[in-house]
């Protein structure tokens, strides 16, 4: 018996060894292609050319100069994509619990013919759709404007998803019928009873739609045409130009520009993704 329990014992932590060791080559091999951007963005183009480095160099400040000196601003990017992303994010995170919300507590004949077609829609891309839109925008005169990057985030069936699963997974319907009876409105209960309680949801996917509509791409690039309404992504697209074709720390110091805010959304909120994925992914 003692044999048994010692070699059992020893095959789990074998296991456990064996585990940390597959986590930690995926953790490295996650983490090195953005060390190697940081990495990338204080070399010089002479430097990148000869080959790959692990460790910085010293010419961060002259690829700083090259980009300020070719109409790169970064204050300005970073302020349009922020305005863009974080109004794009709270009408996503707001206006898809509340959608959540109706379709959870809400008895209604039609809900999962109307939760079906929720589904329907998430299988659309939408770059499918992408010319009506532009021409949509453009007999409203919406063009160079943040107001179609920003309206179009009410409508995010992916979350939605996302909130119902939850509620299904968490929600006690004794709560709202409690909140109704003590004469609560529908909006305040949603505000102040079942909002707080989706906290771990609403960071998870606030966080997933930040990232998406920071590093949006596509439609801003359609719809802005002015550079004093450019976000990152578009400056940072600029860059492989003539004039940026043998700036390779340039580019690479643009890209990391571009990313940095990413990561400290990620360090700052990464414990809300664990809680709210695990939760997320119980099935009702």
């Amino acid at each position: 018996m003692e044999e048994t329990k010692r070699s059992g014992s020893a095959g789990l932590k074998l296991s456990k060894v064996i585990i940390y060791i597959v986590c930690i080559a995926l953790a490295i091999l996650s983490i090195f292609p953005f060390w190697i951007m940081f990495v990338n963005a204080t070399r010089s183009s002479v430097e990148i050319q000869r080959g790959l480095s692990l460790l910085p160099s010293t010419h961060f400040m002259d690829n700083w100069h090259v980009l300020i000196n070719k109409s790169f601003d970064p204050i300005q990017g970073f302020l349009n994509s922020f305005i863009i992303s974080g109004s794009a994010t709270i009408l996503t995170v707001y206006f898809s619990s509340l959608a959540a919300y109706g379709l959870v507590t809400y008895n209604w004949k039609l809900r999962n013919a109307f939760f079906t077609f929720i589904l329907c829609i998430m299988m659309i891309p939408s770059q499918a759709s992408a010319i009506g839109f532009y021409q949509f925008m453009y007999k409203l005169h919406w063009t160079n404007n943040f107001l179609p990057l920003i309206l179009p985030a009410i409508a995010a069936p992916a979350v939605v998803f996302f909130m119902r699963q939850y509620l299904l997974a968490t929600l006690s319907l004794e709560i709202v019928e409690a909140a109704r009876v003590d004469g609560s409105g529908e909006f305040k209960t949603f505000n102040r009873i079942i909002l707080p309680l989706m906290i771990p949801a609403v960071a998870t996917q606030a966080i997933f739609a930040f990232v998406g509509n920071w590093n949006n791409l596509f439609m801003p690039l359609i719809l802005l045409t002015q550079k004093e309404k450019y976000t990152m992504p578009i400056m940072v697209s600029l860059l492989k130009g003539d004039i940026y074709k043998t700036e390779f720390g340039s580019i690479y110091l643009g890209l990391a520009l571009t990313a940095l805010p990413l990561f400290i959304v990620y360090f700052l909120l990464s414990r809300y993704i664990i809680a709210g994925v695990a939760l997320g992914g119980v099935k009702e």
